[in-house]
């Protein structure tokens, strides 16, 4: 294949500048050994820098496919860059530049769902790790139990041998190593789901014991499910950051990513076929991720969307504006000292209100253009595991909850799909249409819309709604969003807030 002389790849690499850290290791020799579903921004500032770490270390068998299963924008982007990408790490004092070498090829589901098989099937991959978000489960978030009625589930049950879904792909691919005698691969969630690797784990069970109860029992024997937890804030790539790593690199990248520089990743050690040794990268190997995990939901995950959806209000565009503000400094603050803290049991020795200051600094970094829009898109996916968990802890505790309150209130503020000032809003959520039906139904009223959203039971499940300690409280906010407007509604919530040992 011809290629860009003036673009990334392989037979550009040594043309990059002294200052541009590059693969350490020879990108030929190294093979496949994870596949990877959901090959997106996040995967590739966080997973794939791990793994390119390993392979720099001698670990040349754990090179990545990348699977794309839907768009084949990344495809796209970098094939003709031979996988390789950069990554730029934004702090206050600039950005370090980073070529990242351990993609090793790029595949597109629905253009190649032949090649995506035979991957996945591959007995030297060990490791299919996974970054599709919580809506590609095809489970009800309430529950974490596989939707049996989700359309996709309804397609890959009727033709098991062409699968649409991720766990249509997934049990597929693990009949077929069955079949042909080859071991389990592990599959390694990286997304924010509660107890992840139980629950993808519960979900394709399920689908499998719909297909067939003994491939359903090899499963269960046979095939490792780690939970994890990551952590890394990658906001949107822009035309600008495109042209700032051209001009650093001296060459055109299609799609770099940009980070900030903190990244967390905890892995329960539970492989069925080994692993990189990624404690040698900066990884946490434990025996218990649940900990960690509740914490970054409930306190860098849940502040995050309540950032988004009142910064998103009140006329911010990013996170690190919305952090200009001491009254939503305040809020947050409070949020996570005297709601969110109380609901976790972490183990010895941690040091939880670091781990919040250390939050405050990451938001404020004013280098991440971290959109509030972005950030608030798929909240009907989100918000059980961020907020209502955390919510439903603090009403078996008898205690009050404003500041999760507001951000919940805030939510189904923004999808009404007006902003404050009557301007559309482009809600991006999988029930945006039946949310904007019962908004548009309801009308801008809070104890209609309240009510009306609090039936969604995908979202709430079947014992918030009914519970005035948790409905009046968010009706409420909700009213007073209404009336008052964002900036005016998290003024008054911190000034009326003490929290001790926290100042903005």
């Amino acid at each position: 294949m011809t290629r860009n002389t003036d673009r990334l790849s392989r037979a550009t690499l040594n043309r990059l500048p002294q200052d541009c850290q590059r693969p350490a290791y020879d990108i030929e020799a190294v093979r496949v050994g994870i596949v990877h579903l959901g090959i997106g921004a996040f995967h590739r500032a966080h997973q794939a820098v791990y793994v390119d770490d390993r392979l720099a270390a001698g670990e040349i068998g754990w090179g990545i496919c990348g699977v794309s299963l839907r768009s084949s924008d990344t495809f796209d982007a970098l094939q003709p860059q031979d996988g390789l990408y950069t990554v730029a790490t934004r702090s206050g004092e600039g950005d370090h530049i980073r070529v990242i070498g351990s993609v090793q090829q790029v595949l597109v589901a629905p253009r190649s769902p032949a090649a995506v098989m035979a991957a996945l099937t591959d007995p030297a991959v060990r490791i299919v790790s996974l970054t599709v978000t919580e809506k590609g489960y095809c489970h009800d978030p309430a529950r974490g139990a596989l939707r049996e009625d989700h359309p996709d589930i309804v397609a890959d049950l009727a033709s098991p041998e062409q699968p649409r879904s991720t766990p249509g792909v997934l049990v597929e691919a693990l009949r077929r190593r069955q079949a042909a005698g080859s071991a389990p691969f592990t599959v390694l969630c990286c997304d924010n789901l509660p107890e992840n690797g139980h629950t993808v784990s519960r979900v394709l069970k399920r689908f499998a014991e719909l297909r067939d109860p003994a491939l359903a029992r090899w499963i269960e024997d046979s095939v490792a499910f780690p939970s994890t937890m990551v952590d890394r804030i990658v906001p949107a790539t822009t035309d600008a950051d495109r042209g700032m790593v051209a001009g650093r690199l001296g060459l055109e990248d299609a799609w770099p990513v940009m980070a900030e520089p903190f990244s967390q990743w905890v892995i329960e050690d539970r492989f069925s076929q080994g692993r990189p040794r990624f404690e040698e990268a900066g990884a946490e190997l434990v025996s218990d991720v649940a900990p960690f995990e509740l914490m970054k939901l409930r306190l860098l995950n849940a502040s995050h969307s309540a950032l988004a959806y009142l910064g998103f209000l009140a006329g911010y565009e990013t996170i690190s504006d919305v952090m200009t503000d001491p009254s939503f400094v305040r809020f947050v603050q409070a949020m996570m000292a005297k709601e969110v803290r109380p609901t976790l049991r972490m183990p010895l020795g941690t040091d939880l209100p670091s781990y919040e200051r250390s939050l405050l600094g990451r938001f404020s970094n004013p280098a991440l253009k971290h959109r509030t829009w972005q950030i608030a898109m798929d909240g009907s996916q989100k918000l059980p595991q961020r907020m209502l968990g955390t919510v439903r802890d603090r009403l078996a505790a008898g205690a009050s909850f404003p500041q999760l309150a507001l951000g919940i209130a805030a939510w189904m503020r923004y999808m009404t799909g007006r902003d404050e000032r009557g301007g559309p809003i482009d809600v991006r959520d999988p029930l945006a249409e039946r949310l904007r039906g019962l908004a548009d139904a309801a009308g801008p009223v809070a104890d209609c819309l309240a009510p009306a959203l609090l039936g969604v039971r995908e979202v709430f499940g079947d014992d918030l709604a009914g519970d005035p300690r948790f409905a009046k409280p968010v009706t409420e906010a909700l009213d007073a969003l209404f009336r008052k407007g964002a900036r005016e509604v998290v003024s008054r919530i911190a000034a009326e807030t003490q929290v001790d040992g926290l100042n903005p």
